[in-house]
């Protein structure tokens, strides 16, 4: 495997959609930075929060989630509570192609402000928004800003397709668009 640059990113994006919308280059302005970096792409947060609460009491349970375990928030700010988290969605859609598998990890700025951002890796042939989880490992109500960059996507590429790709298994998960609760 070997990683990908900005210049195969930037052809997969504007040939095969791979990444869309798709930002040329990095965003600033202010802003936490987005777009297309040297060897990645900073992925954007959409206004779409789902914010944890235990108001019912709710057990988290992967196998049978109860979405009444959180709040709804379409915000340009999102304010999640203390040693808590709430899920969210990237303003991008991706298409992974067979060949390649997707890393993410965290930007640096929320990091530093002990604010961890997780995903899973994108399989090979995976398409969708992708769901992102912001946990708030602080004592303090910590900000989280739609549309700004949420995290970086790493694109690794395979010697060959892989033999039985996301897409071909028909993953519970495929196309999704929107924040995605767990399912079984």
């Amino acid at each position: 495997m070997s990683i990908m640059s900005d210049k195969w990113i930037r052809k997969m994006s504007q040939e095969q959609d791979m990444i869309e919308p798709f930002i040329d280059g990095q965003v600033r302005d202010g802003n936490i930075s987005y777009g297309l970096s040297s060897y990645g792409y900073d992925a954007r947060v959409a206004p779409e929060f789902k914010i944890f609460t235990n108001v019912d009491s709710a057990i988290v349970d992967p196998k049978n989630f109860s979405p009444k375990s959180f709040v709804d928030r379409d915000t340009d700010e999102c304010v999640i509570p203390p040693n808590s988290f709430a899920l969210a969605r990237t303003v991008e859609y991706f298409r992974v192609p067979k060949d390649v598998l997707v890393i993410c990890l965290g930007k640096s700025t929320y990091a530093r402000c002990g604010i961890i951002v997780n995903v899973t890796p994108l399989e090979p042939g995976w398409e969708g928004h992708v769901t992102l989880e912001f946990s708030n490992t602080t004592p303090l109500p910590a900000r989280i800003y739609a549309n700004e960059g949420a995290c970086q996507f790493l694109f690794l590429q395979g010697n060959e397709p892989c033999e039985t790709a996301y897409s071909d298994r028909a993953g519970k998960y495929q196309g999704q668009r929107g924040v995605t609760l767990p399912k079984l």
